[in-house]
């Protein structure tokens, strides 16, 4: 869902971006000439009248040049502002002799946008001889944006004027802290509502995960217009309803970029990245031009298929745009290689970024876990709080992926707790699942389980899922039934848990215990999900299942892998029979062994690609034990650097060794 992958997600929060737009399109300076922002319904002649004492005072032609001097001025304060320049702002600001209220409101504008001036920003509003209800806005605008959400509500309860803006800061506001109650009760009482309010609840509804809600107040609204629709077209993808999401697209006449954005991202997040891509052609094809989070949604997309050579296309189309420098693309790319196991081009392009933000950091840091760079990844954490840049949740994620694959049991319990006594960062699910995992990789089974029983919230299902991934490892018996009983009372259709208990058993040779997993897995109807294995070689992507006999070329695979079994043997291999959990003889073991689906990829791979280039295989589940060996021993026989992408994290085999150092 929403998480991560871990890099940054435009898409996720275009609703809020929309309509903040919409609130503040007539009342800031944002986007408007200072002569607009006073008054946007009055004319030019009565603006120009705010600069003088009354409407029927003589004056001079100096005063007349003062008065276009001041006009001048806003602009070039508001030029600055715009640019993010605040300092030269104010310089302008303190160069003004007449200042009319465009001249407050404008510096007041240029320090409420920025996160932890809002007492400054008051000491400015106190200032100003006579604030209008735009003065009032920015000011309530600010309170929000620095998250003060009690002196907000103060300071709108005590505004002398408010117009439909004010009403709908508020509401925004609360939507935005998923304080829906308080939105809604704002939304039944105030006196004029327009498309910005209802478009600022059907989001905010669509934010908190209440799409039926979001659905009852769309169809009351007088106006439905684009971002509402685009609204409730991310709440049809978020709750895995893409038809009805396709059908609310299509019956769109009137389709922004924020839409198409919204579509593709969609597709991706629901495992349709393929349909996510043909729409942006589709989009391409209408004349709309992509933007960033088009981008970033695209490369997403090729990251979750492995698609390395549409990749690339991407990147080559970024270097010919504006986006180039574009830090939310820059790291978008950064992860695309990273997951297509091309981590070199990732680091390079790391190094050639201007500027980076913590998102840049956590993609880099959580890129060199997955690979198995561990030490790297945890020194390029201690350059990043060298330059200063906080940490955050995510950042602490790829620091305990980091230990969770080396093996580092005491530092990765000693950044566990600094997480939160040095950083402030609240431990989430996905933390406590990194930290059992590396408890229960290391051996330390009770550990893990005191540690789950310790928890401030209800364990998820990931959590159980790891540990019992650890037993299967240690081969204990007594936790595994624990963790699987936990696992399948929170979702007994969860194929992982069953599938994880029979490991077990069959570990311990215990045919009985598996035998009686099966029968369970039987009656409640759950369904094995199948192993499979896929790459890229040239434009096509080829998929693999264990046993498969749908392949094309399998008839040559076959042949393939029976010589290599024949090298491998005289090289000294053995397979790992305890990775077969069928209660069959040993030789139809090796048999179902050998036809596993990331060894029939691989021996594709050998058939296919040129000598000396790296075959990169992803995988939908664990590499096994037996694989795992197997691909090693072949590294090392055909002189090839053979890349594995499994669930958790990615395997370099290279000279008859791999990356993880067998510790996965």
């Amino acid at each position: 869902m929403y998480y991560q992958l871990h890099f940054r997600n435009k898409i996720s929060s275009f609703t809020f971006l929309s309509y903040n737009h919409h609130i503040f399109l007539f009342y800031t300076f944002f986007s408007r000439t200072p002569d607009g922002i006073s008054n946007p319904q009055a004319s030019p002649s009565a603006r120009k009248c705010q600069l003088v004492p009354s409407s029927n005072v003589n004056f001079s032609r100096n005063d007349q040049l003062e008065i276009d001097n001041v006009v001048l001025l806003n602009k070039k304060i508001t030029s600055f502002i715009r640019c993010g320049d605040l300092d030269s702002a104010v310089r302008v600001f303190e160069s003004v002799k007449v200042k009319n209220v465009i001249t407050w409101n404008s510096i007041l504008a240029g320090f409420s946008r920025k996160n932890g001036y809002a007492e400054e920003a008051r000491q400015l509003f106190d200032k100003i001889p006579e604030p209008n209800v735009v003065s009032y806005n920015t000011m309530l605008a600010c309170y929000w944006r620095n998250g003060d959400i009690g002196t907000a509500k103060g300071f709108f309860d005590r505004m002398p004027v408010k117009d439909v803006a004010s009403w709908n800061t508020m509401i925004s506001g609360f939507c935005r802290n998923g304080m829906m109650c308080e939105a809604e009760e704002l939304f039944r009482v105030m006196p004029v509502r327009n498309e910005v309010t209802w478009n600022a609840m059907v989001a905010g509804y669509v934010e908190c995960g209440e799409l039926e809600l979001a659905l009852e107040l769309f169809r009351e609204a007088p106006v439905k217009g684009v971002i509402a629709r685009t609204a409730i077209v991310t709440g049809y993808m978020r709750s895995g309803n893409t038809e009805m999401a396709e059908k609310m697209f299509q019956e769109m006449t009137g389709k922004s970029m924020v839409t198409w954005n919204t579509m593709i991202s969609g597709y991706i997040e629901n495992g349709r990245a393929e349909d996510g891509m043909k729409l942006v052609k589709e989009m391409m094809g209408s004349g709309i031009k992509v933007n960033d989070s088009t981008l970033s949604s695209l490369l997403l997309g090729c990251s979750n298929l492995s698609a390395l050579k549409l990749g690339k296309q991407v990147h080559q189309h970024v270097v010919k745009s504006p986006l180039y420098l574009d830090m939310t693309v820059g790291t978008s790319l950064i992860s695309m290689y990273s997951k297509c196991g091309v981590f070199e081009d990732a680091w390079k392009l790391f190094l050639e970024m201007p500027t980076k933000d913590v998102v840049t950091w956590n993609a880099m840091i959580s890129g060199y876990a997955q690979h198995g760079e561990s030490k790297k990844a945890l020194s390029l954490f201690d350059e990043m709080k060298s330059k200063r840049i906080k940490p955050d949740w995510i950042t602490f994620v790829g620091v305990l992926s980091a230990c969770n694959h080396a093996g580092l049991v005491n530092l990765g319990i000693q950044y566990f707790e600094q997480m939160q006594s040095a950083y402030g960062v609240k431990p989430k699910p996905d933390h406590y699942t990194c930290m059992v995992d590396l408890l229960g990789r290391a051996g330390k089974l009770n550990e893990a389980v005191d540690l789950i029983r310790k928890m401030q919230f209800k364990p998820h299902i990931a959590l159980f899922g790891s540990l019992l991934g650890a037993c299967r490892i240690h081969r204990n018996l007594e936790v595994a039934e624990f963790a699987a009983k936990n696992l399948l009372a929170l979702e007994p259709t969860n194929a992982a848990g069953y599938v994880q208990l029979a490991n077990v058993y069959a570990a311990k040779n215990q045919w009985e215990g598996v035998s009686k997993v099966r029968k369970s897995m039987k009656e409640n109807k759950v369904i094995k999900t199948p192993g499979y294995s896929w790459m890229e070689v040239g434009r096509v992507v080829h998929e693999f299942r264990s046993g498969d006999r749908l392949h094309p070329d399998i008839e040559s695979i076959r042949m393939k892998l029976k010589d290599l079994e024949r090298k491998m043997k005289l090289a000294g291999y053995v397979p790992d029979l305890s990775s077969s959990l069928h209660d069959v003889g040993e030789e139809q073991k090796e048999q179902l062994l050998l036809w596993h689906s990331e060894k029939l990829a691989i021996a594709f791979g050998l058939m296919k690609l040129p000598p000396g280039m790296p075959i990169r295989i992803f995988k939908n589940l664990r590499v096994c034990g037996d694989c795992h060996q197997a691909t090693k021993v072949i590294s090392a026989i055909e002189n090839r650097e053979i890349i594995v992408r499994d669930t958790t994290r990615f395997h370099h085999f290279k000279n008859g060794a791999c990356s993880c150092g067998d510790y996965w």
